[in-house]
């Protein structure tokens, strides 16, 4: 039985051999390897880097974009034995020096020259690291006299393969050498509410979560399979599902060459399973209700039929009801004039996607299920290798996360608070015993911070532990479950609700421009750059139209009662988003307190706690 990632690897290799293995989109064109040449590059890697002084146990940092020679970095270090730690490319100088200098790196292989010089920066303050290599060649120069630490990647793989020609079973002895108790990566909270965590990942941890995904029935994933994976390697999820679980089942991954291209990428490379987040599923259905919108009156009553029909079919599905000869007769129409569009928007062939992160919309699942693509959702985290719960392809219930995956026992505490136990969780957080004593439970079980119940065996997520808020009144409110109400309007891109300790609710909004757009030619609002409509009072007047239409479907004390819009859009660059698309509260609600403040501030002169008509930034509150 295969014990450690770098068993699967080797055996994949040999397994497909000839067969395209994993390929990335560049300016255009793909760069495809097969499973015989993955392997001998990742060898020449790990070969390289341990002629280079990396042994057993020492860490090797990866500071890039996806990209072939990350997964040839990835798989080669492990193959030497060394722990692998992804950074962000997001990351500044600073943070990046923090993590190389509390992982005690002693090597480093970076994207290009911007990546390098955030190295170079910081590199008086890094006595461990040692090697700096550059993934494009060419930019390896030309930074002073610390360039005797620098080389090009493509110097690397030759230094590998020669030292592969002297010694040609030592790879291999590396490989063997490393134990399912090893660690295997150190992988870095966000440090949205305090200083970044290192998870430590051992390839126990690893293989349980690989076990453990191939027993399901029916299988997620088939060796005959293609995928398009287009979130960051570093993140956890990326990588333990596209990468190592792909990796396991022999997959053939097609790297997008950007998440702005990754429409167009999945259209060519037709794949049959997408690992999505909730942002992802949200912003196809807005598009798709943003193109119904503009359609003919005749266009839009047939959407709105076969759109029922959609969701009538997916419930029955849902509850394993039968599905009467009539009904299925009108699905075959509605799925021919409504449904099959977003079947070949992704290529056709998807079976299943995933939506885990954060609450999906029940109706845009109907609607995703209605087109042949069922989503799946799950939970999990970065201590517990990704994911810890998925909904089973044939076993599902929508606005639950599905139930614990095999070897993976939850349960609840006296709060509702979710605890995990299994070979999947993470061995505590790298040189912070204090913090990984708080993160267990006496018996052992991880302390998720989430809020859940079960229902008939399925986990339901309620909240974050720390984002529930508590008014001055009492009231406890989970402020995902409004944000995502007010997210089903395509308007609204982002909504952060606001509240604790406060009389009543309000939010900061970020608006969608191109539904903003479509929304002021409708209304024959006139305009040059959808951008100015935040500052046209006719635009904030349909703005707060919308605001009060959602708060109809909110009991009284949930209703948003003010609210700012943002102007500059939430992004991972910007440092609002993480990686996956999900909102940093803490980071935002940092940026803009005196812009929330000013929302509460007239309270003591009897302000009323209305929904204002149109409030907007202002420069001077957001330079």
């Amino acid at each position: 039985m295969e014990q450690t990632i770098n068993d699967v690897f080797k055996n994949r290799a040999e397994r497909y051999e000839n067969r395209t293995a994993v390929e990335k989109k560049n300016n255009g064109a793909w760069d495809s390897v097969s499973w015989r040449q993955y392997y001998e590059s990742a060898r020449s890697v790990g070969l390289a880097l341990h002629a280079l002084g990396i042994t057993k146990g020492d860490r090797v940092a990866i500071l890039s974009e996806n990209r072939l020679e990350w997964l040839f970095t990835d798989m080669g270090s492990l193959g030497a034995g060394a722990v692998v730690v992804p950074i962000y490319t997001t990351l500044t100088s600073d943070e990046v020096g923090y993590v190389l200098d509390n992982a005690g790196a002693k090597a480093i292989v970076v994207e290009d020259r911007s990546q390098r010089d955030k190295v170079l920066a910081c590199l008086k303050d890094l006595p461990n690291l040692e090697q700096i290599i550059v993934m494009d060649n060419g930019e390896a120069g030309d930074g002073g006299e610390t360039m005797d630490r620098v080389m090009g990647f493509q110097d690397l793989c030759e230094l590998g393969r020669q030292k592969q020609a002297a010694s040609p079973d030592l790879f291999q002895g590396l490989s063997q050498a490393v134990e399912p108790g090893d660690l295997a990566t150190i992988v870095y909270t966000s440090g949205t509410t305090g200083v970044p965590k290192g998870a430590m990942i051992t390839h126990k941890n690893i293989m349980a979560v690989m076990h453990s995904l191939s027993s399901v029935k029916p299988q997620y994933c088939y060796d005959t399979d293609q995928v398009v994976p287009f979130l960051p390697l570093s993140h956890v999820y990326e990588r333990m599902t596209d990468h190592f679980f792909g990796m396991y089942t022999g997959v053939t991954a097609s790297f997008a060459e950007s998440i702005l291209e990754f429409a167009r990428d999945v259209k060519e490379k037709r794949p049959h399973v997408i690992q999505a987040v909730p942002r992802v599923c949200e912003k196809v259905y807005q598009k798709i209700l943003e193109q119904v919108d503009q359609a003919p009156p005749w266009k839009q009553k047939i959407f709105k039929w076969g759109h029922r029909i959609g969701i009538e079919i997916s419930g029955l599905r849902e509850q394993k009801k039968s599905i009467s000869p009539l009904l299925h007769l009108k699905y075959k129409l509605a799925y021919f004039l409504v449904f099959k569009k977003l079947a070949q928007a992704l290529g056709g062939r998807v079976r299943w996607m995933t939506a885990s992160g954060a609450p999906t919309s029940r109706e845009i699942i109907l609607f995703f299920n209605a087109a042949g693509i069922t989503v799946v959702e799950g939970y999990g985290m970065t201590e517990c290798c990704a994911p810890a719960t998925m909904s089973r392809l044939d076993d599902y219930r929508i606005g639950t996360v599905g139930q614990p995956i095999p070897g993976v026992d939850i349960k609840l505490a006296d709060d509702g608070e979710i605890l995990i136990k299994g070979d999947n969780l993470f061995t505590g957080y790298w040189k912070m015993e204090k913090a990984t004593a708080e993160a267990f439970t006496q018996d052992g079980y991880l302390m998720s911070g989430d809020i859940g119940e079960f229902e008939d065996g399925f986990l339901k997520i309620t909240d974050r532990k720390k984002d529930l808020i508590i008014t001055s009144g009492g009231k406890n409110i989970a402020p995902q479950k409004i944000e995502g109400l007010f997210k089903f309007d395509p308007l609204f891109e982002h909504v952060i609700v606001i509240g604790e300790r406060r009389k009543f609710l309000t939010a900061l909004l970020n608006i969608n421009l191109e539904q903003a757009a479509l929304v002021a030619k409708k209304q024959g609002i006139p305009f040059d750059q959808p951008q100015k409509l935040l500052e046209d009072h006719r635009f904030l007047d349909v703005v707060a139209e919308h605001m009060a239409e959602r708060n109809t479907h909110l009991a009284r004390y949930e209703t948003i009662k003010r609210y700012r819009i943002i102007r500059h859009p939430f992004s991972p660059e910007g440092g609002e988003l993480t990686v996956s698309l999900k909102l940093k509260r803490n980071v935002i609600l940092e940026r803009h307190a005196e812009l929330i403040d000013s929302m509460y501030a007239d309270l003591n002169r009897g302000g009323a706690k209305t929904l204002a008509p149109r409030y907007t930034e202002t420069e001077e509150e957001n330079p």
